[in-house]
């Protein structure tokens, strides 16, 4: 059978295109209902393979309960590694600030100097393939690096998570997102953190509690944060907002703190991971097919 691919994200009007389909690819872009997941399998499906390697906006249990079984992929790490490295350089160096006050044509040093990343402590929070990365990325700048993960990890010094908050000064988060991590980041926690430490989150937004970080944000608790994803972005990132109302109120707060970094869940977005997605989104559907003999 030829593939039937569509632009458009799955939804109610399109459930059609996948009749007599067993596999269907999603992206990670838009959530998958479950009215949606039942009429996939209504239609035929038997598989679904998520162009991502989170699964948070998929009902596993519930697709499972309706014959469905959901796969992610992998891709190359570096690519949200590399932008990790980016966003924590630009906020320890202030990038935001010296880039907007340079676009407005005001060349002056700024009152407070940046600091230099081997000078520093980073800690990672999830070391699996994309922490990992970003740890070996992290050697090559001197700094201290602590880690935390379920899972221990030889990488770094491998950590309890409260310890990990009191002595770093920049945390970045690499966690899928599930009932135990949401809102991982929190008031408890952010009171744990160092005066003026840096968060950094290119994982899934819901792992940090916006209000609270707002909040320390706003009162100068912490230093500053970069954001590559933020609850609430349904919607609103992968569309021209630049007409719209500003209807995400906390995005619209985040946006206007000097030292917020904030860009709408691209650092994945490089021309090896999309070949990888790809490749492995499809791999993964005829690798189903023939293990269950329909190939």
């Amino acid at each position: 059978m030829v593939p039937l691919i569509t632009e458009a994200p799955v939804s109610h009007a399109n459930i059609e295109l996948a009749a007599g389909s067993r596999c269907v690819s999603v992206s990670h872009r838009n959530r998958v209902t479950n009215p949606m997941l039942l009429e996939l399998s209504r239609a035929g499906a038997r598989y679904i393979s998520t162009r991502s390697i989170g699964y948070d906006h998929i009902d596993l249990k519930y697709a499972r309960s309706v014959g469905l079984t959901v796969a992610n992929v992998a891709y190359s790490p570096g690519s949200v590694a590399d932008y990790t490295l980016m966003l924590i350089l630009m906020a320890v160096r202030d990038a935001r600030s010296v880039m907007g006050r340079a676009a407005a044509r005001d060349f002056r040093l700024s009152d407070a100097p940046g600091r230099e990343l081997g000078d520093l402590t980073v800690g990672v929070v999830g070391t699996g393939r994309i922490g990992a990365a970003v740890i070996e990325r992290l050697r090559g700048f001197g700094c201290r690096i602590l880690a935390h993960d379920n899972h221990r990890t030889p990488a770094a010094d491998d950590v309890p998570f409260d310890h990990l908050l009191r002595h770093s000064d920049v945390v970045t988060f690499h966690l899928p997102l599930t009932a135990s991590t949401r809102h991982i980041v929190n008031r408890r926690s952010i009171a744990a953190m160092k005066d003026g430490a840096f968060i950094v989150n290119t994982g899934r937004g819901s792992l940090i509690d916006t209000k609270a970080l707002i909040g320390a944000l706003e009162s100068g608790r912490l230093g500053g944060a970069a954001l590559d994803v933020i609850e609430g972005e349904e919607g609103v990132f992968y569309t021209d907002c630049r007409d719209a109302p500003r209807a995400n109120g906390a995005l619209a707060r985040l946006q206007r703190l000097p030292n917020v970094i904030i860009s709408p869940h691209v650092a994945y977005y490089t021309d090896r991971s999309l070949r990888d997605i790809v490749e492995n989104s499809l791999a993964n559907c005829i690798a189903f097919e023939r293990e269950n003999n329909h190939v």
